[in-house]
């Protein structure tokens, strides 16, 4: 067999990338702290950090219209200077102090940090806020601000504002010396003005007692940009069925903007100037309309529809509103869902464990983390995920791990992806491959010419296929010999403050081997067998063969009564049933096909195929109801060209020929499709309800966490169309897609590096600690409802920092850039891949 070469590589040597030095483990860092220059690193905030004249007053970040009649201030918070490691050097002055398990240096009357890394030898120093001019206290008042114009006589003599409305929200985040959290905020004031603004004319603003330097504001709506206008960042194929923007204001405690009805809107291109579309707005909703069966409205403000779709000539335009001002530009091209998948699929690269990350694969730079060559040294636990919170039980995960140690030693444990906040790498990242071979096999042709610049790019597969098998191949390590798959790799707690993940200090522990994970990993490693084959016939039957040992073991563990009663408990059977359909599609085999027909629930007619608290099969009724039709089809006819060239080498796992069609049960075939599609059928009419057109992964469940608005819940809306062929569930994924691509109150894409605004701070640990931008690709969990989380701790550490207060923010833009904000800017990677699969859909169709 042929021995697939390692994912783990070495480079030669980094480059210098800007001020991004980083000296790999293997060159000597070790536990030594990353020094990315010689300067302490500035936070950058959502919008922009305050910028200070030369006498010291702050310059408003931003200035736009909301209306003729409302301007809005934008005054960006204050710079966060952040805390850098550096070497310990001990004086004998200094006094260490242990506070929460945590030894803090007292130089004098300084903090100077805390000690950190397995010998307490480098000193993490404390993040510092810049002192801020601004004199929020006194921005509520009308007599602080005057407007004036030269050219139109209304203003002739300055005025002040009628009314201030105003919101103020928390976009960093700073741990002080004194162990005080701070959180800095943008604050957006809205000027509700004696008399229209006249198009064409510029208005100088002042702000008398605010702290805040002088102002000039041309009001040009055709041309200036205004935060009311909403639209993708992405931009629009010529071809989609679906462009649409938005229009709407929260104007925090004066809340939503009422615009007038059958407002006019253009679509102008950005290198003439011209309008190529004039429309008129609609109002998709108005005032306290409920979006969802939860009877909740998230949006607390009108919202006025802009559809532009027949604009199909490629260029960049921007979208326009009479009387209010334009959105962010954006592009109509053939090619414009290919670049952010790209950036959303390497994303999975920059949380890859075990190797180093840099150059040339990427700026974002971080030394080999969690290798057992550097050391790393991971211990068996008797607790298996499965018991767990972390995966589907109740016991805390870290009691459980360190009350299960042995000192049994894991070898060769290494490889995966990191989740957020944390080292981790467990069974619900199996997720992740199991979206990526999908895709690739959805649209072979297109993905086999994807290049996404990875270690493993100058091998034989598609880049696409070594990204799904780098998660495959570390629980692939993790087999037993009697072929049971432990359930990740996990540290005995959250990291500790200002340890990066190559400074671990932590005991780390795997899983025990457990019936659910190694299910899940038969499932997905037999599906990795089924599009590997024509590439790579040894490589795939080494898949195989790990795939049925996995699934022997489950099979030999499993007891039914064990694994139905409780909420999620049910997923153990689902799993079981949707391996065994993989191995069917990949052996032949009629054993696995009566385990399959023997476990599902589509032998009945009105079975959905999700029901949270019985059963999850929605998994296998896709690949159930696709199986010998149109989708097998046109994957075979790109195969035969390779198969062609493997037909005479071995395949012992395999009992026909993958182009064979495979006998199905016709009743079944059908219901799981029927099924399939009545749950798309669910998520239109949610698209249809909503303000945005958004959806959710799961329909009746509260909005936050991974079912938060971050990634497009638009997976299996494309798969109905897979399934259909109907444009309706095509149209309704791409309304779908825009609220998490930037047509949002925030104007944000939530997956950073994409788009003109993107989250700064997601919680990736190494990021804050190095000073570097975040790595790109990495989509948030997004905007939350938190009437339902209203108990959530960060909702009342930033209530003193957010007005109005924080339950009363429309959900749809509860998303606070900020790195110690779990709800929102944490994310897991199997939340991340609906990103990329969903991308990499409309890009490939």
């Amino acid at each position: 067999m042929k021995i697939r070469k390692s994912h783990a590589f070495r480079f030669v040597g980094y480059a210098l990338v800007g001020c991004l030095l980083v000296l790999s483990a293997k060159l000597g860092l070790g536990d030594r702290p990353l020094d990315l220059n010689n300067s302490q690193a500035a936070v950058p905030a959502t919008r922009s950090t305050a910028m200070l004249s030369p006498e010291g007053v702050q310059i408003p970040s931003q200035v736009y219209a909301v209306s003729s009649e409302v301007l809005a201030v934008e005054v960006a918070p204050p710079a966060v200077t952040l805390g850098k490691q550096r070497p310990y050097v001990a004086e004998p002055q200094d006094i260490v102090r242990q506070r929460n398990g945590r030894r803090w240096v007292r130089r004098g009357d300084e903090v100077l940090g805390l000690l950190v890394g397995e010998n307490r030898d480098i000193l993490y120093s404390s993040d510092v806020v810049a002192e801020s001019p601004f004199v929020l206290s006194q921005a509520d008042t009308p007599a602080r601000y005057e407007v004036r114009s030269r050219d139109d006589e209304t203003y002739a003599i300055a005025q002040s504002p009628t009314r201030i409305f105003r919101k103020t929200k928390p976009v960093a985040f700073a741990r002080k010396a004194n162990g005080e959290r701070q959180w800095p905020a943008l604050t957006t004031l809205y000027l509700t003005l004696p008399s229209p603004m006249r198009p064409g004319s510029t208005y100088q603003l002042s702000f008398p007692g605010l702290g805040l330097e002088d102002a000039t504001f041309a009001y040009q709506p055709m041309v200036a940009r205004s935060e009311a206008v909403h639209v993708s960042h992405l931009g629009f194929r010529p071809d989609d069925a679906v462009k649409v923007g938005y229009l709407s204001t929260w104007m925090g405690n004066g809340g939503g903007f009422d615009y007038l009805d059958g407002l006019r809107f253009s679509v102008m291109d950005t290198q003439t100037d011209r309008a190529v579309f004039d429309g008129v707005a609609v109002r998709r909703r108005g005032q306290s309309q409920t979006e969802d069966n939860r009877q909740r409205d998230y949006t607390l403000s009108e919202v006025h529809q802009l559809e532009f779709g027949s604009v199909t000539r490629p260029g960049t335009y921007r979208l326009c509103v009479e009387g209010v001002g334009c959105s962010f530009d954006f592009e109509i091209g053939d090619g414009v869902w290919q670049a952010p998948f790209k950036t959303a699929a390497r994303g999975f690269y920059h949380q890859r464990s075990g190797i180093e990350i840099g150059p040339p694969f990427s700026e974002y730079a971080r030394p080999r983390a969690f290798h057992p060559d550097d050391g790393v040294v991971v211990y068996q636990s008797t607790a298996a995920v499965l018991n767990t919170k972390m995966g589907i039980g109740e016991l805390d995960a870290f009691e459980a791990l360190l009350a299960g140690k042995t000192n049994e030693v894991v070898p060769n444990a290494w490889g995966g992806y990191f989740d957020a906040g944390d080292w981790d790498r467990r069974t619900n990242h199996l997720m992740v491959p199991r979206r990526l071979l999908e895709l690739h096999s959805l649209f072979p042709a297109y993905f086999d010419a994807i290049a996404l610049n990875l270690p493993e790019s100058n091998n034989d597969l598609p880049d696409i296929l070594d990204e799904a098998l780098w998660s495959i191949d570390f629980f692939r390590r993790l087999q037993m010999e009697d072929g049971g798959i432990r359930g990740g790799v996990e540290s005995a707690a959250h990291p500790n403050r200002g340890e990066t993940s190559w400074q671990e200090s932590l005991t780390v522990m795997a899983y025990a081997p457990d019936v659910w994970t190694s299910y899940l990993y038969a499932g997905v490693a037999a599906k990795a067998a089924y599009v590997l084959r024509p590439y790579d016939a040894e490589l795939a039957e080494g898949y195989a063969d790990s795939a049925l040992r996995a699934m022997a073991y489950a099979e030999a563990n499993y007891v039914a009564s064990d694994y139905t009663e409780g909420p999620r408990l049910h997923r153990v059977a689902d799993e079981r049933n949707l391996a065994a359909l993989e191995l069917y599609r990949l052996t032949g085999e009629q054993a696995w096909h009566e385990l399959f027909l023997a476990t599902t629930v589509f032998q009945a007619a009105d079975m959905d195929a999700r029901v949270h608290t019985q059963h999850d099969q929605i998994e296998a009724a896709f690949l159930y109801a696709h199986l010998n039709e149109h989708l097998n089809e046109h994957l075979n006819e790109h195969l035969n060209e390779h198969l062609n060239e493997h037909l005479n080498e071995p395949f012992s796992a395999l009992s026909n020929d993958v182009r064979g069609n495979l006998p199905v049960q016709a009743a079944v075939q059908a219901n799981a499709k029927a099924a399939f599609l009545r749950r798309g059928d669910q998520q239109i009419r949610l698209t249809e309800t909503t303000a945005f057109g958004w959806t959710k992964r799961r329909i009746y469940a509260a909005l936050g966490w991974r079912n938060g608005l971050g990634a497009p819940a638009a997976v299996n809306l494309l798969r109905a169309y897979t399934l259909s062929e109907d444009e309706k569930y095509l149209q309704a994924a791409m309304r779908a897609v825009q609220f998490s691509a930037g047509a949002n109150p925030d104007n944000m894409v939530f997956t950073t590096g994409v788009g003109d605004r993107s989250p700064q701070h997601p919680l990736v640990v190494d990021h804050r600690i190095t000073g570097q931008a975040p790595p790109p690709g990495i989509t948030v969990f997004g905007p939350a409802d938190y009437t339902f989380y209203k108990d959530y701790w960060i909702i009342e550490a930033i209530r003193d920092s957010t007005f109005p207060t924080p339950e009363r923010w429309p959900s749809v833009e509860n998303y606070f850039d900020i790195y110690s904000y779990p709800m929102g800017a944490e994310f897991t990677v199997d939340h991340m891949v609906d990103t990329a699969y969903v991308w990499g859909y409309l890009a490939a169709r």
